[in-house]
């Protein structure tokens, strides 16, 4: 008994912070939030909580599934060449709410005729890619054969980021048609050197 006590102190200590929790105690405190997604872009598209990035659509369920605190929470669905998908929602102890996302076109977006490749081998495969500060998708979007991201030759700065990771910055000049490769493991760190880009207010 002592334990479960101790266990709903914690979870309310941490106020309004999302950690996909399994365990049966704390879920008597704690509500779920069900993502549910039709399309490739909905499923791929990355979902910030109360402005922590969490995932993807399409990974946060089964262990990893959404368990907030009780009360209201503001869910923005971010995906490259889409608009933001915001949802507010109120959240129950013990209770499952779904929210169905459903991603829109934008229609400023402007694709480049002229393009490069980047490719992306990096652990964890969950991270988010910014490139020149702009979420672009989820690692595994960018890895394995035929797959890549595009982007206009020149200059750009890629970050990959997730909470409880050190983030990963560099720089790349690329010309028009050129191919690479970035490489790397995320070290493991405090959920604040994982930076701005996923937390944001």
């Amino acid at each position: 008994m002592q334990f479960v006590v101790r266990n709903a102190v914690f979870c309310l200590a941490l106020s309004r912070l999302i950690f996909p929790f399994t365990a049966h105690a704390q879920s008597q405190v704690l509500g779920e939030v069900k993502l549910v997604g039709k399309t490739k872009a909905d499923k791929t598209s990355g979902v910030w909580v109360d402005g922590q990035y969490l995932g993807y659509v399409d990974e946060l369920k089964a262990e990893k599934k959404l368990l907030l605190m009780p009360g209201e929470h503001e869910i923005v669905v971010r995906q490259a060449g889409y608009t933001d998908f915001t949802k507010k929602v109120v959240v129950e102890p013990h209770k499952k709410t779904e929210v169905q996302v459903v991603m829109l076109k934008d229609p400023r977006t402007r694709l480049p005729t002229v393009t490069s490749l980047i490719k992306l081998k990096v652990t964890p495969d969950r991270a988010a890619v910014f490139v020149d500060d702009a979420f672009a998708g989820n690692v595994t979007e960018f890895s394995g054969v035929g797959h890549g991201m595009l982007v206009s030759p020149g200059k750009h700065r890629i970050k990959i980021a997730l909470a409880g990771y050190q983030a990963f910055e560099t720089e790349v000049n690329l010309l028009a048609h050129q191919k690479m490769t970035i490489k790397t493991d995320l070290l493991q760190g405090s959920i604040t050197q994982a930076g701005a880009s996923i937390k944001q207010e």
